[in-house]
């Protein structure tokens, strides 16, 4: 038998004596000894509300054996584990388990919840609900790079951290630590970076010296004593006499094409029907592109740089579509708590999300309908709602799912039935707190 003199003389409601043949209602869970090495478990009685044995094991045969001790036990609550669920099928065939609601109902959070950190980037981007002023339209504009910049830098020395530099901006904190560490000093007026400015500048003075090489050509100057006179050799005098010659480097500029060529019109068209980057490098990774999804990014930055570039300044930004960006950590937040009680999302931006990434939308839907069957007590609706759930074919749910099918009649009773797991975890709360284990 077991010593269970360890556990009795510290609990002040657990009785001396128990008849347990008098025990029909109980609820059972378990309890650390020594967290992650061994475990005991607990038993309630559903209707005095006191703890009437512990063992110091969660094995499913030491647990039907200590059942056995029980021979009258009509109704078992218990969370999801199999352990207990297995040895009261043995023990006790014809009592009804009842699976704990605030189970069933965290085990679907949990799923949904994985499913969208797996699915969603960090920031979830939205076409804007929140009215901009022009000045703002223009700064969230990646074309405006100038202006982006130098709004990071008037920021970083009002304190801001560079995080809220880039909830402002809409950008990634790697954009964020790009513009801060560009001297501001180094941008023309024009827009361009250092490089790009000297490359201007280079261009030109290589202009004026093939218009300086032709004109003492045509004064008669020998091509040796112009090379002489321009520091330049005689072939590079030579090109620049030839009136084919461009001076513009045929190289500047010119796109290196890469593993995403193949496919760039097509993220193109997929892009613009507002197909997330991640999804769209899942489509193209299916017909054979191995790059990554930060090189659809950035060639779909380029490719707006470039068309800007074709534009005229005033119609420049005329195909700007505003974007807002919700943090994944709200959209996760929502899967356990009402609208009313995430502040870092508003109602406008939640159904924006929801007609944005219409599968969001479909997990909200089945969610409260699964809160509407547990609460109001509708059990004979469950499969119904576990076929939709099927339906959706998502891993971690269908996880979930074949879960509670396996101990759909438990479940139902849980959902049925008044009974829960809420004793038994408080017991062993109080086991906790008062160290009976030493």
């Amino acid at each position: 038998m077991y010593a269970r003199a360890v556990f009795v003389p510290c609990l002040k409601k657990m009785p001396s004596i128990v008849d347990k043949s008098s025990i029909r209602k109980i609820c059972v869970d378990d309890f650390a000894i020594r967290k992650r090495f061994s475990y005991g478990t607990v038993m309630v009685d559903l209707e005095t509300h006191r703890i009437i044995d512990m063992i110091p094991s969660r094995d499913v045969a030491e647990v039907e054996n200590w059942l056995r001790e029980y021979p009258n036990v009509e109704v078992v609550s218990r969370d999801g584990a199999q352990i207990y669920a297995s040895a009261v099928r043995e023990v006790h065939p014809n009592a009804r388990q009842v699976s704990d609601r605030f189970h069933i109902i965290k085990g679907l959070s949990e799923a949904m919840e994985k499913y969208v950190i797996r699915t969603y980037p960090a920031k979830i981007e939205i076409p804007a609900v929140t009215v901009q002023s022009e000045e703002m339209k223009r700064l969230l504009n990646i074309n405006n790079r100038k202006q982006r910049i130098l709004f990071a830098h008037e920021q970083k020395q009002l304190g801001l951290t560079n995080q809220e530099i880039a909830m402002l901006l809409h950008s990634s904190l790697k954009t964020i630590d790009k513009y801060l560490n560009i001297d501001p000093t180094t941008i023309s007026d024009g827009g361009d970076i250092l490089c790009e400015a000297r490359h201007k500048l280079a261009l030109e003075q290589k202009r004026m010296d093939v218009e300086e090489a032709r004109q003492m050509s045509r004064a008669g100057t020998p091509v040796e004593q112009i090379a002489k006179q321009l520091h330049r050799t005689p072939e590079t005098i030579k090109r620049y006499l030839n009136p084919e010659y461009n001076c513009q480097n045929g190289h500047y500029h010119m796109r290196i094409p890469g593993k995403l060529a193949p496919y760039e019109s097509k993220v193109l068209e997929l892009r613009s029907k507002g197909i997330t980057y991640q999804e769209i490098h899942s489509i193209i990774s299916a017909e054979g592109y191995r790059g990554s999804v930060a090189s659809l990014r950035m060639f779909i930055q380029k490719e707006r740089y470039r068309n800007t570039l074709e534009q005229s300044p005033d119609d420049a930004c005329s195909d700007y579509q505003p974007k807002e960006y919700i943090q994944q950590k709200s959209i996760t937040q929502l899967i356990y708590s009402r609208i009313d009680c995430v502040y870092s999302i508003s109602n406008a931006q939640f159904k924006k999300v929801l007609e944005t990434y219409p599968m969001l939308a479909t997990l909200y839907n089945l969610r409260n309908e699964f809160f509407e069957i547990v609460y109001s007590k509708k059990p004979n609706q469950l499969e119904n709602w576990i076929g939709k759930l099927r339906d959706v074919n998502i891993t971690e749910l269908n996880t979930y799912v074949n879960g509670i099918s396996k101990d759909i009649e438990a479940v139902k009773n849980g959902i049925a039935l008044a009974y829960n797991n809420g004793l038994a975890e408080g017991s062993v709360n109080k086991i906790s707190k008062r160290k009976v284990l030493g």
